[in-house]
């Protein structure tokens, strides 16, 4: 009456998948072997036959007494949660959307990023044409979407190369924190130290560049400077909140997806990625106001 189905994980990236999956379902975590798996149950570990397997032996037989009774095997956790105006929501479900909006909301907030888009905005003032600042900056912040992008597409598929080690995890995670110290360091002592914002070294390319912008007559050669200025930025602007995309394509790998599947959730991080940076372009062109951020509210970002 008993059918014994044996998967060994450590040769099989599907087989890991199916443990992690089916382990998920119960409300527990994958992360020992031997694991058995049974009427909603899952048990961890190996002793010996008089001890592990006695105790597996009485609970798939009291798991059979129930089901010729005609008892309802216990069911896996429930993990919904009700909601005002969504109603019941599955969690499972929703984890990785919320990991998305949450992650990418936080992320959007770059501080380096603003500090170049709001230097070249107010450099385009005094042009006093809306039409090409609308033009320059969104370039730019269509430009910055992208190459954050291919960024997090290289991320994502070291991950997927790296597979299942549990070792990749955990580095990515000391990175995460350890970015997030410096940054926090830079709060209290700016620039004191290690500091993941732009170095003063490269601030004054990145000036001469966004001078050439403006001081171009040509609308083709402006945006064609505008594209190269958005890359050399970004490669600067990475630095400062590279823990976040790199946490996320981190869950990302671990999720059981399709190939196209994980570049639509990439595409859907960057675009919420760019919504703070179009509504300083729009803020911009509807105001004409020349704006630049300042060191304290670099601190606050």
């Amino acid at each position: 009456w008993l059918r014994v189905h044996s998967a060994e994980v450590s040769a099989s990236v599907e087989h890991a998948r199916l443990y992690m999956k089916l382990a998920g379902l119960l409300g527990e975590d994958a992360r020992s072997v031997p694991g058995f798996l049974f009427c909603g149950e899952m048990h961890v570990g190996y002793d010996s036959a008089d001890t592990t397997g006695a105790m597996l032996r009485e609970r798939l037989l009291a798991c059979r007494a129930r089901l010729e009774s005609g008892r309802v095997v216990a069911a896996p956790p429930d993990t919904s949660v009700a909601l005002p105006l969504l109603g019941a929501i599955d969690l499972r479900a929703w984890s990785l959307p919320l990991a998305t909006v949450a992650l990418a909301g936080l992320d959007a907030f770059n501080p380096c990023a603003f500090f170049v888009l709001l230097f070249l905005l107010s450099l385009m003032v005094h042009a006093a044409s809306r039409r090409r600042m609308a033009l320059v900056g969104s370039v730019f912040v269509l430009c910055s979407g992208l190459v954050y992008f291919i960024f997090m597409a290289a991320w994502l598929n070291v991950f997927l190369v790296a597979g299942e080690l549990r070792l990749v995890t955990l580095i990515a995670g000391a990175l995460a924190v350890a970015m997030a110290a410096i940054n926090i360091k830079d709060f209290f002592w700016f620039k004191e130290g290690p500091s993941l914002s732009i170095p003063e070294s490269a601030k004054p390319g990145l000036f001469k560049r966004m001078r050439g912008i403006v001081a171009t007559g040509s609308l083709g050669p402006m945006l064609a400077s505008t594209v190269l200025l958005a890359i050399v930025a970004n490669s600067y602007e990475l630095l400062c909140t590279a823990g976040f995309p790199m946490v996320y394509t981190r869950a990302l790998t671990l999720a059981d997806l399709e190939s196209w599947q994980y570049y639509a959730w990439l595409a859907a991080y960057n675009v919420i990625y760019v919504l703070p940076l179009l509504a300083i372009v729009t803020v911009f062109v509807k105001t004409m106001g020349a704006r630049k951020l300042t060191e304290a509210e670099g601190r606050l970002l």
